[in-house]
C-alpha cells in the first residue's frame, strides 16, 4: 500500500470523526435549550400531587369533589363545560393532563388562521398506538381545546399520551410525534420545543407501571344453549337497561359513563348478519368504571335478569355457577383497588382513567 492511499484513508478517518463530533455537539446543544423551557420538577405529577390535593380536599371536609390534577381531567357529567364558541372570550376548560401527558409546543412566527391549519388535524390524533389531542391559544391569547377555522392562532400544543393499554410511550411513537411537529414548524414557519426524549420515555415507564398494577376487568358470561337470533338477543338487552356502544352493549351510570359492557362471544356488532347467539360477556373495566359499593353485584344482578329472560346460564369465568355470597366477597376487594384507584391519580371511571386504560 503506498503512501498516498494511506494517507487518504486516515483522512477519511479524521474527517468521519470531524462529523461525528459535530453531530454530538449539535444534539447537546439542541437538548439543553429544549430543557432549559422544561425545568424538572421533584415531584411526580401522578403519584404526588394529585394524591396531595385529594387528601387536602378530604381533610378541610370540602363537600363537592375535584378530580386531583389540570381542569381537564374531570369529567364534563360532573359539569366541566363543553368548549366555548369561536370568538368568544372566554377560555376552554380542557386542557392538557401533565400527569398523563406529554406536551410539544408549537410557536407560529406570524399568527395562522384556523382554516389553514384544519386540514393537518387528522394527522396529529395518533402516533402509533397513543392517541394525541391539539390545544392552541389564539392571536388574542385565549386557550382552545380544539382548532376552529373562523379564528387565528399564536400558538398550538399537541399533547401526547404516555401510556395505555399498548404499553408505554416509545422511542418511535416519540420520534413519530416529534416529526409531525416538525412538519407544522416547517409548513407554518414556527419553532417547536418539547422536553427531552429520555425524560419522555422514563415518565411513560413509571405511569405504565403504575397502571398495570391497578388494571383489573371482572367477567362473566351468560351460557344459552341453543343459538337465539341476535336481534331478540338485542331487543332483550335492550329492555333490560343496556344502550348501543359500538359493537358491544353498555350499562351506564347516572352521570353516563358505562358501569360494565354486553358483548357477544364472537365480538360481532349484535345487529350483523343473521347468525346465531350462543355466548355472551359480561364485563366490568374496573379502571374506567365508576366507583360503587355493588360495582360487582350490580352486574351480578342485571346478569341473573338476563338470565330469566333468555334461558340461559350465568357462569363465571372459570364456568362455574355463581357461589352463593361471591359477589360480596368481590365487592370487598374492589373497593379497595377503588381507593388505590384514588389515591394514585386515577379516580375509577375519571377521564384520565379512561384514557390511559383504554
Amino acid at each position: 500500500m503506498s503512501d498516498l492511499q494511506i494517507g487518504l484513508i486516515a483522512l477519511g478517518v479524521l474527517l468521519i470523526l470531524l462529523v461525528l463530533g459535530f453531530n454530538w455537539w449539535q444534539d447537546r446543544r439542541v437538548r439543553r435549550k429544549m430543557q432549559s423551557h422544561f425545568p424538572t420538577s421533584e415531584q411526580d405529577p401522578l403519584l404526588g400531587g394529585a394524591a396531595a390535593a385529594s387528601a387536602t380536599a378530604t381533610a378541610s371536609g370540602a363537600t363537592s369533589r375535584r378530580e386531583p390534577g389540570m381542569g381537564g381531567d374531570a369529567p364534563r357529567a360532573q359539569g366541566q363545560p363543553a368548549p366555548v364558541d369561536p370568538g368568544s372570550d372566554a377560555d376552554d376548560a380542557e386542557e392538557p393532563d401533565p400527569a398523563c401527558e406529554v406536551v410539544i409546543e408549537i410557536n407560529f412566527a406570524e399568527p395562522v388562521r384556523g382554516a389553514d391549519l384544519l386540514p393537518y388535524m387528522q394527522s396529529l390524533r395518533h402516533v402509533g398506538r397513543k392517541p394525541m389531542r391539539v390545544f392552541a391559544e389564539t392571536d388574542q391569547r385565549r386557550h382552545r381545546a380544539r382548532v376552529h377555522a373562523g379564528e387565528t392562532y399564536a400558538s398550538m400544543q399537541l399533547a401526547v399520551l404516555l401510556a395505555n393499554r399498548s404499553g408505554p410511550l416509545t422511542a418511535i411513537e416519540w420520534s413519530q410525534a416529534w416529526a409531525r411537529a416538525q412538519d407544522m414548524a416547517e409548513r407554518f414557519d414556527a419553532t417547536i420545543e418539547g422536553p427531552d426524549q429520555q425524560a419522555v420515555l422514563e415518565q411513560g415507564a413509571r405511569l405504565d407501571d403504575t397502571c398495570a398494577a391497578l388494571d383489573t376487568q371482572v367477567g362473566l358470561t351468560l351460557m344459552l344453549g341453543a343459538a337465539q337470533p341476535a336481534a331478540e338477543v338485542l331487543s332483550v338487552a335492550r329492555d333490560t337497561g343496556f344502550v348501543a356502544d359500538g359493537n358491544r352493549l353498555a350499562w351506564p351510570a347516572e352521570n353516563g359513563v358505562t358501569r360494565f359492557t354486553l358483548s357477544r362471544a364472537d365480538g360481532a356488532a349484535f345487529d350483523a348478519g343473521m347468525g346465531g347467539v350462543e355466548r355472551l360477556y359480561l364485563l366490568l373495566d374496573v379502571p374506567c368504571a365508576p366507583a360503587d359499593s355493588r360495582a360487582f353485584g350490580r352486574m351480578v344482578d342485571v346478569g341473573r335478569d338476563l338470565a330469566a329472560r333468555l334461558r340461559a346460564e350465568l357462569v363465571d369465568d372459570q364456568g362455574k355457577p355463581l357461589a352463593d355470597g361471591s359477589e360480596t366477597v368481590i365487592d370487598e376487594r374492589l373497593q379497595v383497588l377503588f381507593e388505590q384507584l384514588e389515591q394514585a391519580g386515577l379516580p375509577a371511571g375519571s377521564e384520565r382513567a379512561q384514557r390511559v386504560f383504554a
